[in-house]
């Protein structure tokens, strides 16, 4: 049987040639491979609901999944074709690694921005297939060929192959793709260039953040007040971060204003600053859930800026363009209103992380991210909500995104052991209402009454606030759910909604032992 070998060679060589195509996309200093640009087209055509259920099904590991994924559809399709219909001919596996390059060259094509150079991964990684599918089919001997053959053919006959034979083209075939592979680990100097420039960044005015004093209640295994920049969440359509060179960063300014604007990163940097604790939350946050996190932010207010470009009084929103093309459209007064809506530079003291949108993101208190928080943002067109939509809108999301009242349990974890303080059990948690401000948490435990919980110190209405309450209760299990109540006198709704179209709702309660 040669079908084992044949579906080996296949699978080798397909993988070898996504790793060339890696090793040129890293090399020219271009966006994506061939595989990243299939994995982004899928994470940005999805239905709504869709992707809503992927998101709460894998949270964070969702990019490096697709990738994998695209790998293994890849490697399986040629590998098929390798060994499946046809094999006695290379016409199949020839004619499959056409159109899995006709994809990925498609898929290219589809992002923003001219696709010239970066069509080299492709032609580079089916140029490999090409090249390299028929010695390894001509090498993989017969089923009855032995290891070494009794005398060498004719003068003039090619000598059958050999297992042997075989195997020393496999050896060289992965390491050739392994080559590649840690060679695109190293290849171009794009991103170490950007991560330089990030470092050595003199950010003027910007200061280290200081927690409030009584704003974190220290409380053993609550998430900590102040968010760490690196265990703050990231949600974007972006597999790779793009790596936006400073120097040559500019934001446009146009559309429905009288004076169209175009800043470099100097011209932002050189007017006041602003600095603020500010709670930012994603619209795929379930009842409960870990996408949200508070951090101190440091930019440049928009509102004197659009004030400046001079907005036609007809106007009603503002949509944001990212490097990549991604895109999300604003409610005007969000951006004008006293809230402290920035151009952010600065993150917990430090310039932006390449991964949190470097060198310039947007930040609006009081609005989901995907309405909102453009991160590696380059265009600001002045619109009308009638004239424009932004990415997730079409895919059935609701328009304008303000953020809910909210809480959660924090402590214990659901169905673990509760801590003590004494003889009393610990229950402390977390709630926002960003751009209104939390007056009050309440906790209900095993179906009792509602008991007021003790609030931390609240620096302001733009960040989330830590509650506890202590209870004496028996040993055995018990439940807990909680509430909160906004500064304007509205009470957290116990109505259970998912996160689409408009953010969940619902109280969130867990199950405790107590020993």
């Amino acid at each position: 049987m040669t079908r084992a070998p044949r579906a080996l060679a296949g699978a080798l060589v397909a993988l070898t040639g996504l790793a060339v195509a890696q090793l040129v996309t890293r090399a020219t200093g271009t966006r994506d491979s061939p595989v990243e640009a299939v994995a982004t087209w899928i994470i940005q055509h999805p239905p709504g609901a869709l992707t809503e259920h992927l998101i709460k099904a894998v949270q964070r590991a969702d990019k490096p999944l697709l990738i994998g994924g695209t790998v293994l559809v890849v490697t399986l399709v040629l590998a098929w074709l390798t060994a499946g219909p046809g094999r006695r001919s290379i016409a199949w596996p020839m004619l499959g690694s056409g159109v899995l390059a006709g994809i990925g060259a498609l898929a290219i094509a589809a992002q923003p921005g001219a696709a010239g150079a970066r069509m080299l991964s492709v032609v580079a990684g089916l140029a490999t297939w090409l090249l390299l599918l028929p010695p390894m089919v001509r090498a993989i001997p017969a089923a009855t060929s032995p290891d070494s053959p009794r005398g060498r053919a004719p003068l003039g006959v090619r000598e059958a192959p050999t297992r042997r034979g075989f195997l020393v083209r496999v050896g060289l075939v992965a390491a050739l793709g392994g080559v590649a592979l840690v060679l695109s680990r190293y290849a171009g100097s794009g991103r170490r260039r950007v991560e330089q420039a990030r470092a050595a960044l003199r950010l003027t005015g910007v200061t280290k953040p200081v927690v409030p004093a009584g704003a974190d209640l220290g409380i053993a295994d609550q998430p900590r007040w102040l968010t760490p920049t690196g265990e703050f969440y990231r949600i974007d359509t972006a597999l790779l971060p793009p790596a936006l060179e400073p120097d040559t960063w500019r934001l446009r300014i146009h559309g429905m204003v009288d004076r169209p604007l175009e800043l470099t990163l100097q011209d932002l940097l050189e007017r006041e600053l602003t600095e603020d604790w500010l709670t930012l939350m994603c619209v795929s946050n379930t009842v409960g859930g870990d996408l949200i996190g508070n951090a101190w932010w440091s930019g440049v207010r928009i509102a004197p800026l659009l004030a400046e470009a001079g907005v036609h009084a007809d106007a009603d929103g503002v949509l944001q363009t990212s490097s990549d093309g991604w895109t999300c459209l604003t409610p005007l007064d969000a951006l004008t209103d006293d809230r402290n809506a920035m151009l952010a530079v600065a993150m917990n003291g430090a310039a932006l992380p390449v991964e949190h949108g470097f060198p310039v993101r947007m930040i609006v208190p009081g609005l989901y991210g995907y309405v909102s928080a453009t991160k590696w943002l380059v265009d600001l067109k002045v619109t009308r909500f009638d004239d424009d939509e932004g990415y997730w809108t079409p895919l059935g999301w609701s328009a304008r995104g303000p953020i809910k009242l909210g809480s959660r349990i924090d402590v214990p974890e659901y169905g673990g052991p509760a801590k003590l303080d004494g003889e009393a059990v610990v229950i402390a948690g977390t709630a926002w209402h960003q751009h209104t401000g939390v007056s009050a948490v309440e906790v209900s435990v095993d179906g009792g009454a509602w008991t007021r919980a003790e609030l931390a110190a609240d620096p302001g209405i733009d960040s989330w606030v830590q509650w506890r309450l202590t209870a004496k209760l028996d040993s055995g299990d018990h439940q807990a759910r909680v509430r909160a109540i906004g500064a304007d006198g509205e009470v957290q709704t116990g109505a259970q909604a998912e996160p689409a179209p408009d953010g969940a709702t619902g109280w969130h309660h867990i199950t405790f032992e107590v020993a």
